[in-house]
């Protein structure tokens, strides 16, 4: 999860936030390069006195900056549509979780089985133990095999919210009358926390989001005992 003072993204926990990592860091050294060689010009440019009068009117020099902008924007382009694409694959998923925001906490409902669903609410500062976050921790947490892919249905009650995980490269409005999905793979073990993305009223800090990623035998008991408990 974030920390203070943090400059850059929070840890990859799913494949696609490490393609995404990986594509940010590419198109950052494209900026600083550009920024560097603009920089240069400036500095080239107030500093001396000469002037070179074939670059003041040379066909070769304008043919070189438009050429080479469109290629930049080519070397940016290819590799953003290719994580494009692999955010909307959704190839043969393990499990299928619906997820309704309400005014203000989202409810979780384990498709896949009969009867298998819950409200999730955050944690009150005055009830959180040793260890849990303020204004992150949930009374009930959305548990899912690793190592497994996982659809997610999202849709909203009442007004817009967005269902946001930054460590999984999750984000996906939730729409009332509409029902959205997004898939992910949870690559390693561990909680996750996220946040509802979209403004919806006065309590929107609230609706904290906690994914929880554990083996799949884990999650086989996890599931059986909730199934007793409805």
């Amino acid at each position: 999860m974030a920390h203070p003072t943090q400059l850059g993204f929070q840890d990859a926990a799913s494949p696609v936030m490490e393609e995404l990592l990986h594509f940010h860091d590419h198109a950052l050294m494209i900026v600083f390069l550009i920024s560097t060689l603009v920089l240069y010009v400036i500095i080239a440019m107030v500093s001396t006195k000469l002037t070179n009068k074939y670059i003041l009117d040379s066909q070769e020099i304008e043919i070189v900056w438009t050429i080479l902008p469109a290629i930049i924007l080519v070397l940016i382009a290819l590799p953003s549509l290719r994580i494009l694409y692999l955010m909307d694959e959704i190839n043969d998923p393990h499990l299928t979780i619906k997820a309704m925001g309400h005014q203000w906490y989202w409810s979780y409902e384990y498709t896949d089985y009969e009867n298998l669903g819950f409200d999730s609410y955050m944690v009150p500062t005055q009830d959180l133990t040793p260890g849990q976050f303020r204004l992150l921790e949930t009374d009930h947490r959305m548990v899912i095999p690793m190592e497994s892919p996982i659809r997610v249905l999202v849709s909203a009650e009442d007004v817009l919210h967005s269902w946001a995980v930054p460590s999984l490269g999750m984000k996906m409005d939730a729409v009332p009358g509409r029902l959205n999905q997004t898939a992910f793979i949870a690559s390693r073990p561990g909680v996750f926390y996220g946040q509802c993305s979209e403004i919806c009223g006065a309590n929107h800090s609230f609706m904290p989001i906690v994914v929880e990623a554990v083996p799949l035998e884990h999650f086989e008991n996890w599931s059986s005992l909730m199934l007793e408990d409805a």
